[in-house]
């Protein structure tokens, strides 16, 4: 039993990065050729942030850089930025976790649509300062609303799929959760 512990964190980490692939796979699949008028939404986003919230150990920096920076790349974004601003948010949240233990999901939304606005905010600020050619403002702010309203289905899947619950007080404490470590 002492190697379930170490055994599930790596197994996690490898469902983590198997699920961003399998996300990007299925939103590059030509189901539609017809442009869309409307985004939808950043589902890898979603299930970073439910992870990080739920399992901050699942999702280290270096996973959510690399799944984050090739969605940027497969997606055809500018490379990095939607990236850095994506693991910055999930590394306060991952600090913000051991506070938010037995919060309600109510504030945790309300949280991660925040969160999502300011990204959206600075992204388009970054892009316009830059002077990148981008898509009308309607792209970034339907994916970002979608991606708010999914978020709830993202985090009932990743609690009934994936069994990822919030860690309780002796969970955290012996992961280092709870010590102020980093684990």
């Amino acid at each position: 039993m002492a190697e379930a512990g170490p055994v599930r964190l790596w197994w996690m980490r490898g469902v983590y990065l198997a699920l961003c692939l399998a996300v990007m796979f299925f939103h590059l699949l030509p189901l539609d050729f017809t442009p869309r008028a409307l985004a939808g939404p950043d589902v890898i986003l979603a299930f970073t942030f439910a992870w990080a919230v739920r399992r901050p150990d699942y999702v280290p920096a270096l996973s959510v850089a690399l799944a984050m920076l090739l969605a940027d790349l497969v997606f055809q974004r500018p490379p990095g930025l939607w990236a850095a601003l994506a693991l910055v948010v999930v590394e306060r949240f991952k600090t913000r976790e051991r506070r938010s233990r037995d919060t309600a999901f109510a504030v945790e939304w309300a949280s991660v649509a925040a969160a999502l606005i300011v990204m959206a905010l600075i992204y388009q600020i970054v892009l316009l300062v830059l002077i990148v050619p981008t898509a009308n403002g309607t792209l970034l702010l339907s994916q970002t609303a979608a991606t708010i309203l999914v978020y709830p289905v993202v985090a009932a899947v990743t609690r009934v799929v994936f069994g990822l619950r919030r860690t309780g007080r002796p969970e955290g404490d012996r992961l280092g959760l709870g010590t102020g470590r980093a684990g």
